[in-house]
């Protein structure tokens, strides 16, 4: 009589296919140590989407592989998709890291920048190790990746790290399949690694190693602005802890009132100045390790020109070897600003900073491993789900860069068929540019305001480095309406040149087409895009739109009503412009009688602003939100001068702050909705009466923060209306004014409590920044349906 074997004794073989970012994040050797514990044979490579794993072994081990798989995958890995299925046993007991497919399409895989991870911290504090104190100690887990990539397939001749020939003991390393440092292509150490040495103004070298951090932590600590070459590019390095040092670097930079990002030696040090959660103490040590906002604990001392008047914080922890090399030796908060003068991206190739900062630092402590491209900090907010401050927090990305970018946005539903390749250049403001191909969208890092010759290289350059390393040429180029953006000279000039078709995508449905490619929405949305201005289909300057929208158009369903904006762009630099525009709109040449202790524009200036409206010189329309926010500001009081983007904005953000924590219910300021006087079928928000109230507490002698609370209240009614009126239950909260996450919060649960579904952004940030995702889908669905045009 035959005896059947124990299932567990039964030898099977299965083919496991992963999809995500696994490549350049430790995976490979993850899987390799994981099948030698379980006594599995088989073997593991790279493909064009992730990993094929092929295992051969008992069922039982074969179940725990897959499970651990997922659950134990490197935390800078992002798992998209494991599949598998059952192959022929070919009766293999070893393991191997084989070598990747060439055949077929290259692999998409762009790894991004990654913090030090335990393991080489562990070295790095090992006085036994090595690599004992080395500023650029990294393994597979951890390290540059993007910012020194050269070419794709991800490998050390394709970095710039090339230039440094690896020892035997790291050659042994780097060959070892055991090892951590298995193809760790940034693999370095001090024998044949990069070197640290400080520079004077001049780029004399003025010491090399040890002595390089000892004399530039003692110019800190005596207030110089020294400039550091991290992972991505330059920082501006003072004592956060001296007024006289944060104001020197502010005078220099021509930066008044920004708030600055501070770098703290550790959590524990950080803590004395915020408060943390435990959700922004993950964020803070995580791969990404970005800076966070963090509300101010008022204990811990700060020059209070770091940020001033601002209850939130940009704190970051150490996120490199260099980073802990210095800090550990300094033990206190600096600010660590980008390299960079105003409106220029960060400045990367040491030579060029002698240049591009001279006259902003005194001394500058460099390395000679040369940076592939800049990439900047990212920065993330934590946001409630709801206006209960005990409700989980999730993450706003503000600023995707390091750790971030250019990880792809992998499309979901019909919109993973989009085929492209469709290259989007974004906006003109926190310009971003992606690349659309085979259901996925790489974001590029941020790249900041177009607005210099600098910027635009640095532009042009991210364009190139996505084509080139993807290896394709795009088929379809998407930019913003708006005819004078560098971004949409550029398009139109590129789409010439390729024979290529041209799709413009109207800036506010780019932003809601954005959120619904990130969210895998397909189909009808209520998207509410909200902002300082975006071109309108009108030639007009739009920025409070409501838009039923699908990925592939729109109808302009709501707006607010539209106002001028007196002397244009001085407007936005001057926020009692637009209150006096508001105020005109609202009681006509009355205005000009009005006298407002806290908007305190002398009657000459009324008089001159009414006739400038009047006559509409220099005077355009527009149904903007974020100006909406700036004369608020203004009549309340809070800010009658901007120095950066937003600023008023901001400050009636945390106005309306400080009165929620008073925990007092307010009235929120009515606002009226109605057909639009045209006679068109969309609606207008009227936002006079608004304006009324106000005038109404300020006389009243009302305080500003209830002021402030009042009108995100009314915002916030506002939405319910118009969502009820429009009758769709999903709705798309997007674009700059949802950076504010007391307006985020508020609409969000009023929604809800109506019955609305709420979709918010998560992998891209709300303002332009997430622009040229939702171009590249939008131009993507257009170019499917024969929409786009191409350019002559």
């Amino acid at each position: 009589m035959t005896r059947t074997k124990p299932a567990e004794d039964l030898t099977q073989r299965i083919q496991v296919t992963i999809e995500g970012t696994v490549q350049g994040v430790g995976f490979r050797p993850f899987v390799y140590r994981l099948a030698r514990e379980l006594g599995l044979g088989g073997w593991i490579r790279n493909a064009t989407d992730g990993l094929v794993i092929e295992v051969e072994g008992a069922p039982r081990g074969i179940e725990t592989f897959l499970r651990r798989l997922r659950s134990e995958a490197p935390p800078a890995a992002t798992v998209e998709s494991i599949t598998h299925r059952m192959v022929p046993v070919q009766g293999t007991t070893a393991f191997a890291i084989v070598a990747s497919l060439e055949e077929g399409r290259r692999a998409l895989v762009i790894p991004p920048d990654l913090a030090v991870c335990s393991d080489c911290l562990r070295e790095f504090n090992d006085l036994l190790d090595r690599r004992f104190r080395y500023p650029f100690l990294t393994c597979t887990q951890c390290g540059p990746r993007y910012s020194l990539i050269t070419d794709l397939p991800y490998d050390r001749r394709h970095t710039t790290m090339s230039r440094f020939p690896l020892c035997r003991a790291c050659q042994t390393e780097y060959e070892t399949m055991e090892n951590r440092r298995f193809h760790a292509e940034p693999i370095a150490c001090p024998a044949c690694g990069p070197q640290v040495m400080l520079w004077d103004h001049q780029g004399r070298e003025m010491a090399r190693g040890d002595e390089a951090r000892d004399r530039a932590i003692t110019l800190l600590r005596e207030g110089a602005v020294v400039a550091v070459k991290g992972l991505g590019g330059f920082q501006l390095w003072v004592d956060a802890q001296s007024e006289e040092a944060v104001q020197r670097l502010r005078a220099r930079k021509r930066r008044p009132e920004k708030p600055f990002a501070l770098l703290f030696p550790s959590l524990e040090v950080l803590r004395l100045y915020c408060l943390v959660s435990q959700e922004e103490a993950a964020l803070l040590a995580s791969p990404q390790a970005p800076i966070v906002l963090l509300r101010r604990s008022h204990e811990g001392r700060l020059a209070e020109s770091v940020a001033p008047g601002c209850p939130f914080l940009g704190a970051m922890l150490p996120t490199t070897p260099l980073h802990h090399w210095l800090m550990g030796s300094l033990d206190q908060p600096v600010v660590a600003t980008s390299g960079n003068r105003s409106e220029e991206p960060i400045v990367i190739d040491e030579q060029k900073a002698l240049i591009r900062l001279g006259g902003i630092a005194d001394v500058f402590l460099v390395h000679d491993r040369p940076i592939a491209r800049p990439v900047d900090d990212s920065v993330v907010r934590g946001c409630p789900d709801r206006t209960d401050p005990s409700s989980p927090v999730t993450i706003m990305i503000l600023r995707r860069a390091r750790g971030y970018a250019p990880s792809a946005v992998r499309l979901k539903g019909r919109l993973a068929k989009l085929h492209g390749p469709v290259l989007a250049v974004g906006g003109h403001l926190k310009n971003t540019v992606s690349l659309l191909d085979a259901g996925r969208v790489w974001v590029s890092q941020h790249l900041g305001d177009l607005s210099t010759l600098e910027a635009d290289h640095a532009f042009r350059q991210a364009v190139e480095d996505l084509q080139r390393l993807l290896r394709v040429t795009p088929t379809v180029i998407a930019c913003d309406l708006h005819p004078d953006y560098r971004s949409s000279i550029f398009a139109r000039e590129l789409a010439v040149s390729l024979s290529v078709p041209l799709a413009g995508v109207q800036h506010h449905h780019a932003h809601v087409a954005s959120c619904m490619a990130e969210q895998g929405l397909d189909g009808e949305v209520l998207g509410v895009a909200w902002d300082g201005a975006g071109y309108g289909v009108d030639g007009s300057i739009w920025g409070g739109e409501f838009l039923l929208a699908t990925v592939k158009g729109f109808t302009r369903f709501a707006h607010l009503r539209p106002f001028r904006l007196p002397g244009g762009e001085a407007a936005l630099r001057e926020p009692p412009r637009t209150a006096a525009a508001v105020l005109w709109e609202t009681m006509g040449n009355r205005m000009v009688a009005q006298s407002l202790p806290s908007w305190g524009v002398p009657f000459e200036e009324r008089e001159r602003l009414v006739a400038l409206l009047q006559s509409r010189t220099a005077s355009p329309k527009t149904t903007s939100v974020g100006r909406l926010f700036d004369a608020v500001a203004s009549l309340a009081g809070l800010c009658q001068k901007v120095s950066f983007e937003g600023q008023a904005a901001m400050v009636v953000e945390y106005a309306a702050e400080r009165h929620r924590t008073v925990g007092k219910e307010i009235r929120a300021y009515r606002m009226d909705v109605a057909k639009a006087d045209s006679g068109e079928s969309h609606l207008v928000v009227d936002w006079r009466p608004m304006v009324s109230e106000l005038v109404r507490d300020l006389r009243e002698g009302i305080s500003a923060e209830r002021i402030a609370a009042r009108f995100h209240g009314g915002l916030a009614d506002v939405c319910v209306r118009v969502a009820q009126a429009a009758g769709l239950p999903r709705v798309v909260l997007t674009g700059g004014c949802f950076q504010n996450s007391l307006l985020l919060s508020m609409v969000r649960q009023r929604l809800e409590a109506a019955g609305f579904t709420v979709y918010a952004h998560r992998l891209v940030p709300p303002n332009d920044g997430g622009l040229s995702l939702g171009q590249a889908v939008v131009a993507a669905c257009q170019a499917a349906d024969g929409q786009c045009e191409r350019e002559e």
